[in-house]
């Protein structure tokens, strides 16, 4: 019997590697919502302005260096990404306006699509078995998610002792660091021979008439206006929103004594939560349709996100949420990456992905920059979190027309 491929392989470590430092750096920017507009006296719109253009900046740049590695190289790719996204971030740390601030926050976008989903899967997916490659994706995506796990605490403890300044630069370093992971990158193209002697220009055509393709880009919507607002919002939500933590409790024994840690917290036990969901998404991804288990992931999260509103915020019904929607985070990542390789082939996966992903970063720009206008507006996060549900369960719908049949071998 021929030996079977093996589903660890460098590209995959390396992949991994990246996705979890560049994700530990993004999912930390919640944390600096109230230090930053607190030293600044800014409105709350402001800097999550900053953060809606940093995710609309990605969307942007995702289908552009997808395209980039597909023609000049997937580690030119990433090394431009990470070059950019440092110096997003170290401009970031000069920054005393919003105006300038919401314009390094473009660079630090485009970094992330360099360094994010777009790329790495592609590299990933294309290195991967037939019969690895929805594993693959999720063991990648899931990296991605455990960057979330230390990334928000640790930006919290360091700011214990630095400036938000320092813990810009600090990161710039690090992201520049997942550099010499690049040897690993070496991607074979397992396409077949009419997807080479296709052109792009053909395969997008294929795509863009395609009515399943205008689906997948339209579901994937609410996944990035509910994941970015979380991750913008959710650590300010907590802290101004959550009952007080007892002393003598658990949390208060194992050193969470304030709510604004709790919050970090919270952001961390959803990445946490997400790398088994993830994992379980790529293995069920395997066995069954593709949509309908991304159906159900939109109506779960539809489900938990108005369950989470209509009860009373406590610190144990913030860790019950964060559980809850962690194991559903990032589970639509290695399907829906998973359907448009499927749909569409290989070869010009990262450029097909990285345009679907546009529509998730227009849902994240909308879904932060409207958490800190209502909040300004309001004086809390009601309206914006019930709008979330309302979409949630928009993608839910559009998901289950879409015909999973082969329009290129793959």
């Amino acid at each position: 019997m021929p030996k079977s491929a093996p589903l660890i392989t460098p590209v995959l470590v390396a992949g991994c590697t990246i996705l979890l430092i560049s994700f530990a750096i993004r999912a930390s920017f919640g944390v600096f919502q109230i230090p930053i507009a607190e030293e600044f006296n800014w409105p709350r719109a402001e800097f999550s302005l900053a953060i809606a253009i940093q995710n609309l900046a990605w969307g942007i740049g995702q289908p552009i260096f997808g395209a980039m590695a597909e023609k000049v190289g997937d580690r030119r790719a990433i090394i431009l990404g990470a070059i950019v996204y440092a110096a997003g971030l170290v401009l970031s740390s000069f920054a005393v306006s919003p105006q300038t601030h919401q314009l390094y926050e473009v660079l630090v976008g485009f970094g992330i699509a360099g360094t994010g989903f777009g790329v790495i899967l592609a590299v990933v997916g294309r290195a991967s078995s037939d019969e690895n490659r929805s594993m693959s994706l999720a063991i990648a995506t899931a990296a991605g998610s455990a960057g979330q796990v230390f990334g928000a605490p640790l930006a919290e403890w360091m700011l214990g002792f630095l400036n938000w300044q320092s813990v810009f630069l600090v990161f710039a370093v690090t992201i520049l660091a997942v550099l010499v992971m690049l040897p690993l990158i070496r991607s074979p193209e397992p396409a077949s021979r009419a997807e080479l002697e296709e052109s792009m220009g053909a395969i997008l055509g294929k795509a863009f008439r395609d009515p399943s393709y205008t689906l997948i880009f339209l579901g994937f919507f609410s996944c990035g206006y509910q994941l970015a607002f979380i991750t913008a919002h959710f650590p300010a939500l907590v802290t101004e929103m959550c009952g007080p933590i007892m002393p003598g409790g658990v949390l208060h024994s194992i050193g969470i004594t304030t709510t604004s840690a709790l919050g970090a917290v919270a952001i961390s036990v959803i990445g946490l939560a997400n790398i088994g969901g993830t994992l379980m998404a790529g293995w069920l991804g395997k066995r069954y349709s593709k949509k309908y288990l991304l159906a159900g992931i939109y109506t779960a999260r539809t489900f938990v996100a108005a369950a989470f509103m209509l009860t009373p915020i406590t610190p144990g019904t913030v860790l019950l949420f964060s559980v809850a929607m962690g194991s559903l985070w990032l589970a639509t990542v290695p399907l829906t990456s998973g359907l448009v390789a499927h749909l569409y082939g290989l070869r010009y996966m990262g450029t097909l992905y990285g345009i679907v992903f546009f529509s998730h970063q227009l849902g994240s720009f909308l879904g932060v920059w409207l958490g800190g206008r209502l909040y300004d507006a309001t004086g809390d996060y009601t309206l914006v979190w019930w709008i979330g549900v309302g979409v949630g369960a928009f993608s839910a719908i559009v998901h289950l027309p879409i015909k999973e049949r082969r329009l290129v071998a793959a």
